[in-house]
């Protein structure tokens, strides 16, 4: 089941790919948030359920219009964290910064050299 659900959201995140390398460029910084909805549904597609994350990320496009006030809105997830200890340095994708919620973090994409 785990990589059914896997393989469920590689598609959108192709899709998402193609649309930030090809046509976002075609049509300039739109987007009303920051981060932009195609990088927003991409950080909630990589960190949470398939349809939280398309439920999220679909008020987010609906929201992105003359209509709405915009801004700052970083993703938000549940999840519950172990403390591990690493011999080998991980790589840093994201950090998640605690809210007042239990088991609730908002997600930051961390820019990284490689």
């Amino acid at each position: 089941m785990k990589n059914f659900m896997k393989s469920l959201k590689n598609l959108p995140l192709k899709l998402i790919s193609f649309y930030q390398l090809f046509i976002s460029p075609l049509l300039g910084n739109n987007c009303r948030y920051y981060p932009s909805c195609s990088e927003y549904a991409k950080i909630e597609l990589e960190n949470d359920t398939f349809l939280r994350a398309v439920f999220k990320s679909t008020v987010r496009f609906l929201t992105c219009n003359q209509l709405f006030k915009g801004g700052i809105d970083f993703p938000v997830v549940k999840r519950k964290i172990k403390t591990t200890f690493f011999i080998k340095k991980p790589k840093l994708k994201y950090w998640l910064v605690p809210t007042n919620k239990k088991d609730q973090y908002i997600v930051i994409k961390v820019e990284y050299g490689e």
